[in-house]
Order: structure tokens, then C-alpha cells, then sequence
């Protein structure tokens, strides 16, 4: 591990502003890069430095955190000659959004112009950086891992360097957020069977929370299955499963609610019970997945 007090922060939208935010608390010397100035205000107060000059900025400190809408904006800040020759010999830390692919692009960039390259995706919102349990995906160098290891544990407790293959925490990024986003797409359709109901939605959210490790357990079991490709001897059957999602869309019409969300699952695993796979465990649906549309 490098230890280095002098970072850059280049981007001060919502995150960027909150990650130096973070690092000028934790007695960083912090320099700033933004459009405008304005957004810079609150952290000159705090301390940071402000330049209105990209290379002045980049010139300040070793290593450079970029965290702006997505990749091609990244490109756009740094592509000029005079800037991105300015990044040689300094560590490049991408912490905007984007692809697996996006992230091998700007790796060949980067190292083109004789920077190294670190790729990042925070799994948070603003309001939950610089704790200890905030979880960030990094992959790429591990020279570039190590001279911004210190500065991110700052920045969330719980890093994650998932190896040299740089696309790595894009694509551990955007398979959570479905994970995360496939559980809150159900829940909003069980918020709808409770309120018809006259129940309450946070007691809903309140039972998910409390069985949480038990759903956990579930989707790590499922997990098991597909890396073995057994899905062989079910407790309950991939058939089975798809007779909930029938229930679903029979008590949806009974309330007269929308029944979107339980007719797309039943789509998918029509087609997997039309394979042939409706005896299997649940996790070969993942094999309809693969055979593409």
C-alpha cells in the first residue's frame, strides 16, 4: 500500500462531491475540478482546492479520481493532448458509471498515454460514503490498487478488488444492481397485493428485512447450482415455482390490479417449462437465459 495525502477529485455532481467531501473530513488535501465553480464553493470552505484548469488539477496529486455521468464524458475531460498528457506517470481511479467493455476501452486509453489505470463502481448512494461497511467494486492494476487503496477505504469501508481483469467491477457492479433491482421489482408488485388489502407496506418491507438471510441463502444455494450445472433432485420443482406466478396473476385480477410484473416472470419460465426443464431445479431457467431470445 502507497500512502500519499494529495488526491484529485475531478467531477463535483452528487457523488464526486460527496467523495471529496469525504477525503477533506479525513484530512486529505484535496483538489477540486469542475465546470463551474459553484458546486466547488462548499468544499473551498471545507478546505479543498479549487481550480477551474483540468491540468493543474491532474498536476496536484498522484493519484486522479474521475467520477462524472459516464465513460465518454470521462473521455471528453481528458482527451485533449495537452491534458492527457498531463495523467503520465500518475494513477487513474474511474469512478463513473458504465460496461464492462467501457472499462477495457479506457484501460487501453489510459495506459496508452503512460498512466495506470484503476476501475471502480460504488454500490452506494452519496448519503452512505465513507463508511466502514460501503461496498466498492475495483478491478485492474494492482500497482494502481495499491496507490489508491488507502484513499478509497476512506471512501467505503468495504473494498472489493475483484483482480487485473479491468471489465471485473463493472460487471460485479451491474449484477448486483439487477440482484437488487429484480428483488425491489417484486416487492413493489407485493406492495400492491398488500395495500388492496388494507395492510401495510412498511410491514411488508419490515418481514422482507427480518428474512433476509433466509432469501440470501436461497439465491446462494441457486448460485451453487448453476456453477455445478446440477440441477438435479429439486426440493420444489422449476414447475412448481411457475405455479406461484400463476397465483400471482389470478389474485392481481380478483383485486384488479396490475399484473405486469408476475406475467413477465410467467414468460420466462413458460419457455423454460417448453425446454423441457420444468422437473429441475429452479436455477436451470438460467439455461433458457443463455439460448438468448
Amino acid at each position: 500500500m502507497t500512502t500519499t495525502r494529495e488526491v484529485s477529485v475531478i467531477g463535483l455532481g452528487s457523488m464526486g462531491a460527496v467523495l471529496a467531501h469525504t477525503l477533506v473530513r479525513n484530512g486529505y488535501r484535496v483538489t477540486v475540478w469542475n465546470r463551474t465553480r459553484a458546486k466547488a464553493e462548499p468544499l473551498i470552505k471545507e478546505g479543498a482546492a479549487f481550480t477551474p484548469d483540468i491540468v493543474t488539477a491532474i498536476n496536484a496529486s498522484p493519484v486522479i479520481i474521475i467520477c462524472v455521468t459516464d465513460y465518454q464524458v470521462t473521455r471528453n475531460i481528458l482527451e485533449p493532448e495537452n491534458v492527457a498528457s498531463s495523467l503520465a506517470g500518475r494513477t487513474l481511479v474511474q469512478l463513473s458509471t458504465g460496461t464492462p467493455k467501457d472499462a477495457r476501452d479506457a484501460e487501453a486509453w489510459i495506459r496508452g498515454i503512460g498512466a495506470d489505470y484503476l476501475d471502480g463502481a460504488i454500490l452506494a448512494t452519496p448519503s452512505q460514503m465513507g463508511m466502514p461497511d460501503t461496498p466498492i467494486f475495483l478491478s485492474g492494476s494492482g500497482t494502481a490498487y495499491q496507490k489508491s487503496e488507502q484513499i478509497l477505504k476512506v471512501l467505503g469501508g468495504n473494498l472489493m478488488y475483484m483482480g487485473e481483469a479491468v471489465g471485473s467491477a463493472s460487471a460485479w457492479d451491474i449484477a448486483a444492481l439487477s440482484s437488487l433491482f429484480g428483488l425491489m421489482i417484486g416487492f413493489f408488485h407485493g406492495a400492491r397485493v398488500i395495500e388492496e388489502e388494507g395492510l401495510r407496506v412498511d410491514a411488508l418491507g419490515s418481514m422482507i428485512a427480518g428474512i433476509a438471510p433466509v432469501l440470501g441463502q436461497m439465491v446462494k444455494n441457486t448460485s451453487d447450482d448453476i456453477q455445478k450445472e446440477d440441477y438435479s433432485e429439486p426440493q420444489s420443482t422449476l414447475e412448481i415455482c411457475a405455479l406461484s406466478f400463476e397465483l400471482m396473476i389470478r389474485q392481481s385480477r380478483e383485486a384488479g390490479i396490475n399484473a405486469e410484473i408476475p406475467e413477465f416472470a410467467l414468460k420466462l419460465f413458460s419457455k423454460a417449462l417448453n425446454a423441457g426443464y420444468g422437473n429441475e431445479r429452479l436455477g436451470a431457467l438460467i439455461k433458457t437465459l443463455r439460448a438468448g431470445s
